[in-house]
């Protein structure tokens, strides 16, 4: 895999010509940035992503950039997120965001691998069994793994794939682990139209059920449906813990993203 390549097709493809991520989401362009926004005046969906996709700003364009995002999504009464990839310019844009006021949350790599290359099928436990997510039942199902795994109400993402299964079932696969009738991992795929990149996103085991393979299982769960649906490439915003399991199965680093939030 020719990593530039993939990493400027990631960056046309899923920043700066991004489609729309959910129902009710608008994604404009505005200048030199892009950005995504749900909610504020107007009813719209819970649970959808409000922040800045891409920008191609430099020392003398930064601030008035951002000043004119914090305006925008303040007006709305809506807390965003800018987010901020390693190779984004100006150099010290990091900085910047931070003197507006906006927080850092834990930086993420970006990680990609072509679904040709990727294993579609791992074993799983004894007594193990994956079931796909269409309907609210199983939504719920997913909604007590994240909140055993991750330790944290995870209503908005019970709220946003409840409304994608509900407008645009097309663009989102979720899948859950059952030991017996027990939920013990999830995780879903965003699959944006007219691109070549489904997004791998939410897995998460809970505790006692860690180390038994069970992350890879839902990897090569998604890889099998994203390749069946003509998708070349798969990415993943990966944790710390996710790296090296996602590094073996065979995805390279291509960059760091860090998440900045800012407050209404």
């Amino acid at each position: 895999m020719d990593t530039e390549d993939v990493r400027a097709r990631f960056d046309r493809q899923m920043r700066r010509e991004a489609p729309a991520d959910g129902p009710g989401a608008v994604v404009e362009r505005v200048g030199a940035v892009v950005r995504q926004t749900v909610g504020g005046p107007g009813a719209a969906p819970e649970g959808g992503w409000n922040g800045v996709l891409w920008s191609a700003l430099d020392a003398d364009s930064a601030d008035a950039a951002i000043a004119g995002q914090i305006r925008h999504f303040a007006s709305l009464g809506l807390e965003f997120e800018w987010k901020l990839y390693s190779y984004d310019g100006p150099a010290d844009l990091a900085g910047r965001l931070l003197a507006a006021g906006f927080t850092p949350e834990p930086p993420e790599t970006l990680m990609i691998a072509e679904t040709a290359g990727l294993p579609g099928h791992v074993p799983l436990p004894d007594g193990v069994r994956l079931v796909a997510v269409t309907d609210a039942a199983g939504v719920e199902l997913m909604a007590e793994v994240h909140e055993r795994a991750f330790g944290e109400d995870r209503a908005h993402t019970r709220e946003r794939l409840l409304g994608q299964l509900a407008a645009a079932p097309g663009s989102v696969a979720a899948v859950v682990a059952l030991a017996g009738d027990t939920p013990v991992s999830a995780a879903r795929m965003e699959l944006p139209p007219g691109t070549d990149f489904a997004g791998l996103w939410g897995g998460g085991t809970v505790p006692g059920w860690r180390g038994r393979g069970l992350y890879r299982a839902l990897v090569a769960f998604r890889t099998r449906l994203a390749a069946e649906r003509g998708y070349r490439y798969l990415q993943v915003d990966a944790s710390r813990e996710s790296r090296p399991i996602l590094r073996r199965l065979g995805f390279a680093e291509l960059a760091t993203t860090t998440p900045y939030v800012r407050a209404p």
